[in-house]
């Protein structure tokens, strides 16, 4: 298959989560063979910075890239898995704030806003990351996460835990694919506790978050007046994570991800452990 590209360029409004500013996004094509570069638009001396796992700076509570002077450009995550799901190759992002669009907190908005735009076929071949080891990354609480050998594209199955019963044991199987990216994974939003929101809200942080933008828990119930969107959000919602994050490879993938109780952190973690050693993949 060739890589793939916008026709055109795309704007999106919205505010950052943690600032609560206005966040302006702007997705323009790019050349082949230019992978997903983001760019601060309101800093003249930003520099351009692939969405590479070795450019993660950050992965509390989301994924966050820098550029050589600091300049930080977060949450990333739900828009590289539109870009993925999408098949987009190369494009340049640009935003006007440290972090992307929170918007209603998953890919929905995102994915919907992008299928619009016709895509152009370039002459580059596509370039895929075939697994060809297992490799695994278990942290100190043993929370495990491997990616493996699978032929037929990107399989995940994902398992969290949660002592709230409301959410409590979820697991996520399947291979990754568009239908079931729109069917079961794009709309899943962001979730937390309430009592994380006072927590973060009390340092300052989260100043643009609301029940528009997450699916806050408290205790065994929902905040939210329309309740959850689907039965299993939350471990939707990692997997969707997931997919952004393993973009980050900058590659579409052939492979298994198994995520026990993991998150950004995690995802980051196994790809350094991935491209550590040749053997373990190859570039098709």
């Amino acid at each position: 298959m060739q890589q793939q590209t916008l026709s055109k360029s795309v704007e999106i409004n919205g505010v950052g989560l943690h600032s609560g500013l206005p966040s302006k996004l702007v997705i323009k094509p790019a050349e082949e063979n230019t992978g997903i570069i983001f760019k601060r638009s309101d800093i003249s001396d930003a520099e351009p910075v692939s969405a590479l796992y070795s450019n993660v700076k950050d992965t509390r509570n989301c994924t966050c890239l820098a550029d050589n002077h600091g300049n930080l450009i977060s949450t990333i995550e739900h828009l590289m898995s539109a870009l993925y799901i999408l098949g987009i190759d190369n494009a340049l992002i640009e935003v006007s704030n440290p972090e992307i669009p929170i918007l209603d907190g998953s890919a929905e908005f995102l994915y919907q806003t992008l299928k619009k735009i016709p895509l152009t076929k370039q002459n580059a071949p596509r370039k895929y990351l075939k697994i060809l080891k297992e490799v695994e990354f278990i942290d100190n609480k043993n929370n495990k996460i491997t990616l493996s050998p699978f032929d037929e594209g990107l399989k995940i199955d994902f398992t969290i835990e949660f002592p709230s019963k409301i959410v409590g044991h979820q697991e996520f199987h399947g291979l990754i694919d568009e239908k079931i990216f729109v069917t079961e994974i794009a709309q899943c939003r962001t979730f937390c506790e309430k009592t994380q929101i006072d927590y973060l809200q009390s340092i300052g942080l989260i100043k643009g978050g609301s029940l528009d933008n997450a699916l806050v828990l408290d205790g065994d119930s929902v905040l939210n007046p329309d309740g959850m969107k689907h039965k299993f959000e939350c471990v939707n919602h990692k997997v969707l994570d997931a997919i952004g994050d393993m973009y980050s490879s900058g590659y579409f993938i052939i492979g298994a991800l198994n995520a026990d109780k993991t998150g950004h952190f995690h995802n980051n973690e196994v790809l350094k452990k991935l491209f550590s050693d040749n053997s373990n993949y190859k570039v098709v």
